[in-house]
């Protein structure tokens, strides 16, 4: 009996345990497909450029924008440590970027950071559980505690998106005031280059294959995770 109940403790441990680290799987998931979208990535920036008309807006040629596009890309990702770059607008050699853009961006290069840590601790977390639940003959119980993890994600990011939706301008605001402890994000399109590089229809395309891939992975998980818990059943999985 005392076996019995100890055994039912352990898979209870291991079911917490492994539902944490399918939640802790959703935002390195997520991060990842961030930094794989914006990162290093110059013929998405130059096809989205195209699209939106922005060297025309910013008067630079696609060539000389795409040049400060990747030093600023290079900025964020931490190989650089200034922003500030020269370069030719309406023919005339000059820095690209404002005081206030500049005090901006070093706020959004610490969020970037902190964004790569998160992810890559998240990883790490999920990997050690669902490497110490193989070893423990625990494998049905990743299995299914990843399917609830990926619902539960996706129930509670629905809901919060809902309540976007109810006010978008409001909580973009808050969002902003959480993160950012000044009004240097409050840019003017007239005044600042770097808000007119990512106008609505870009921010638009790029959230939106950001959130279609980000589906995409977790579909293959669930559906790879089912066929697992199908194909080889309950028993045969906890034997293995």
């Amino acid at each position: 009996m005392q076996n019995q109940e100890k055994k039912h403790f352990h898979n209870i441990g291991a079911k917490v345990l492994a539902f944490a680290a399918a939640l802790a799987l959703m935002p390195a998931l997520l991060l990842s497909c961030v930094a794989w979208r914006v990162m290093d990535d110059l013929p998405y920036f130059e096809q989205e450029y195209t699209k939106y008309a922005v060297p025309e807006t910013v008067h630079m040629d696609m060539t000389e924008l795409l040049r400060v596009t990747e030093h600023m890309m290079a900025y964020l990702g931490g190989e650089t440590d200034s922003l500030q770059i020269e370069a030719q607008i309406d023919g005339v050699q000059t820095p690209f970027f404002s005081e206030k853009e500049i005090r901006h961006m070093v706020d959004v290069q610490e969020l970037f950071a902190k964004g790569t840590i998160l992810r890559n601790v998240c990883f790490v977390f999920f990997v050690l559980v669902a490497v110490g639940l193989l070893f423990s003959h625990k494998t049905e119980i990743l299995l299914r505690q990843l399917r609830w993890g990926i619902v539960v994600f996706f129930a509670l990011a629905l809901a919060f998106l809902g309540l976007i939706l109810t006010d978008f301008n409001r909580y973009f605001t808050i969002f902003h005031l959480i993160f950012f402890d000044n009004q240097d994000w409050i840019l003017d399109p007239s005044v600042d280059r770097l808000i007119n590089l990512v106008p609505l229809g870009f921010f638009f395309d790029t959230v939106l294959w950001i959130v279609g891939v980000f589906v995409a992975c977790n579909v293959v998980l669930f559906v790879g995770a089912s066929l697992l818990l199908r194909r080889f059943g309950k028993k045969q999985i906890q034997q293995s």
